[in-house]
């Protein structure tokens, strides 16, 4: 048996190209661009990669975008009052704070001061309240990007039993709420769960966030169910990809290894999960594409329901 792979640069596209005409229409219409804007502050390299490749992906759908930066410096009053004047411009759809913060600010009390209606991450209280009640609201990217890999690609979720590894704010919970939401029967795991391979045996869907390299092996999967990989794990010894991959497959990691000095894989273990899963998504190319996509969604519905258009 060998697992279908789920392609999540596919699907991916296909959600940019209906935002892109979605956009398009909307200024023929006669109304103005949707607007992002992303709060950068100091110079993490990896911040600066992704706020990068959103504003690529903004431009590329024709959503006007900006980014707001800011130095490692500055205090948490004065940063509240940089989102409070995002806040109040009426030109400005989605405010997105690029996460880590720097040390020293208070990540949560400048999430809250975003505007629930421009939240275009999902972090915001209100709308983690809202999706946890099954209301409307502003959802996480990337758990959204998941829920839509999965009816896509047909997977029944009503009825099914699921379960998430890791509970972390961005994944795990809001995850398990949307699939929830959609009449699955959910248990979460996590580091203090006993026998927890006999919990994600059980799951007809399994979604793997907790950020571990090849924590998920083949025999904690039953057989036929549908693996959602979310880890993205830096490798730089080719000898650990051992577990992972062979063949073809396994040289090509080791020669971007040679070439970039890393490769990423999942929290799932590909080699083993292949070999028992009935659909399964890739590392890279599975759940990652889905969430820029799924954030340039957010910030057109953002739009949408700011302006009633």
């Amino acid at each position: 048996m060998s697992a279908t792979i789920l392609d999540g640069k596919k699907i991916g596209e296909e959600i940019r190209l209906a935002v892109a005409a979605e956009v398009q229409g909307l200024l023929s219409s006669g109304y103005r661009a949707p607007k992002l804007v992303a709060v950068l502050v100091g110079e993490n390299p990896a911040s600066e990669v992704y706020v990068r490749s959103k504003t690529k992906t903004a431009a590329a759908l024709g959503v006007d975008s900006a980014t707001l930066r800011l130095p490692s410096t500055i205090s948490t009053a004065d940063l509240l009052e940089e989102i409070r004047q995002l806040d109040a411009d009426e030109g400005v759809d989605g405010i997105l704070v690029q996460l880590p913060l720097p040390s020293g600010i208070d990540t949560d009390r400048v999430l809250e001061e975003v505007d629930v209606a421009k939240d275009v991450d999902g972090f915001h209280p209100v709308n983690v309240g809202r999706l946890a009640l099954g209301q409307p609201c502003l959802t996480p990217c990337t758990p959204a990007g998941i829920i839509e890999i999965l009816v896509r690609s047909g997977v029944q979720i009503a009825g099914a039993r699921a379960c998430v590894i890791g509970r972390s704010r961005t994944v795990g919970r809001p995850v398990a709420a949307l699939l929830l939401n959609r009449h699955a029967t959910v248990t979460v795991c996590h580091s203090k769960t006993h026998e927890i391979s006999s919990v994600t045996r059980e799951a007809d869907i399994l979604v793997a966030a907790m950020g571990r390299a090849g924590f998920v092996k083949g025999e904690m999967i039953r057989a036929g169910a549908t693996v959602i990989d979310v880890g993205i794990n830096e490798v730089r010894d080719g000898r650990e990809l051992e577990r992972f991959y062979e063949g073809e497959e396994l040289e090509r990691k080791r020669g971007v290894i040679e070439q970039t000095g890393r490769t990423l894989v999942g929290d799932v273990e590909w080699r083993s999960a292949l070999c028992v899963a009935g659909k399964i998504t890739p590392v890279p190319g599975g759940v990652g594409p889905l969430t820029i996509a799924m954030l340039m969604r957010n910030v057109v519905d953002a739009y949408r329901r700011r302006c009633r258009v």
